[in-house]
């Protein structure tokens, strides 16, 4: 007898995290984003002490948290809304802002948590094609809009191509946009993003009634193993995502350690600009060897390597990188330490240019 179950999740792809190498292989796992640093030493030291109370349940309105974010933001705090990492988070924007049917779009590629997470919340997803550079199409996205439409994403920097939409573009799309549409710009880089014309989700939210924007704990801050995460978004949806978020799902260490690195800012600073150089480094390197690459906004390059994209990862492998490849399209790679960004220029410049019998 077969147990019931629903039908419409044989169509949904499970989650593909970042391939991991095996634990006696001499390789950088560069699939995940991670940051390379270890957490802060007085985010460790102080995460100790709150062992002993894992007897009890975390305070889900986490108001030490959400008093900092929103004297940070300069935002009231009922338009805070955490949830286990911006992913889940995602998740609560769809359930609560769509009915069976209703559209949810995004630009594709990009991050692959979105038609996912829409799929499981019965909502239809739309994905409008990346341009030509890897960027966000807006007017593509916004001839896209229907009746149906209820949520769109952008994310920026883009998760894998690490472009970014400027401000003028986005002001133009939201001109577009019908006002019941919610427009939620993900912002899980935001920290390596030093582009001068970026659009950036807090100008928009405070500018528009219909603009949400996601943040992360899980990057520049390092926090990837604790998942935290927030949304700031209209009272409104925010009371929503409070509706649909898993009860308790953010922990009081995830919380702490969250008060503990707004905290400690200016030494996270230090390391994001270390990764921000690395970058910059990288691309120079790869650029100069002749490997064609478009400029990354976020702690990761992409390698446009189409229909050699299996053949390209393999070889990356056998050099000792694991990225993150996407097959017939291309190979994302995070930034790591200055050792693994060494040896992720030359063994691409070897794959790509060097051996084009590997690929």
């Amino acid at each position: 007898m077969t147990i019931a179950q629903r039908n419409s999740l044989q169509a949904i792809p499970a989650y593909k995290q970042g391939a991991t190498p095996g634990k006696h292989e001499q390789a950088f796992k560069l699939s995940s984003n991670e940051n390379p640093f270890p957490p802060l030493a007085a985010v460790t030291a102080s995460l100790a002490s709150e062992l002993g109370a894992i007897n009890e349940y975390p305070n889900a309105a986490a108001p030490e948290l959400v008093g900092m974010l929103a004297e940070r933001f300069n935002v009231a705090p009922e338009t805070i809304a955490l949830g286990a990492g911006s992913v889940e988070v995602a998740g609560q924007l769809i359930h609560a802002t769509t009915n069976p049917g209703d559209e949810v779009m995004f630009a594709w590629r990009s991050f692959e948590a979105y038609p996912i997470l829409t799929h499981v919340a019965g909502a239809t997803p739309v994905k409008v094609p990346l341009d030509a550079s890897g960027a966000h199409d807006l007017e593509a996205m916004a001839a896209a809009i229907t009746d149906r439409t209820a949520l769109i994403f952008i994310c920026n920097p883009n998760n894998p191509t690490g472009t970014v939409v400027d401000a003028a573009a986005v002001d133009a799309f939201m001109a577009k946009v019908p006002a019941h549409v919610l427009v939620v710009i993900d912002e899980a880089y935001v920290h390596f993003n030093v582009h001068g014309d970026s659009a950036i989700g807090l100008d928009f939210f405070h500018r528009y009634p219909n603009v949400a924007v996601l943040h992360t704990f899980s990057k520049a801050y390092g926090l990837a193993g604790l998942r935290i995460g927030y949304a700031i978004a209209p009272p409104a949806v925010a009371q929503n995502l409070r509706k649909t978020a898993i009860p308790f799902g953010v922990t009081a260490i995830a919380q702490r350690a969250a008060v503990l690195s707004l905290e400690n800012e200016p030494e996270l600073q230090v390391r994001i600009d270390e990764l921000i150089e690395e970058r910059t480094t990288l691309v120079a390197a790869l650029r100069g060897a002749g490997v064609e690459l478009e400029d990354s906004h976020a702690n990761f390059i992409w390698l446009n390597t189409g229909e050699r994209t299996s053949a390209v990862d393999a070889s990356l492998r056998a050099a000792g990188i694991w990225g993150r490849a996407f097959p017939g399209e291309g190979i994302r790679i995070s930034i790591g330490s200055a050792e693994a960004n060494k040896l992720v220029a030359s063994a691409v410049i070897e794959a790509l240019l060097e051996s084009p019998a590997h690929v």
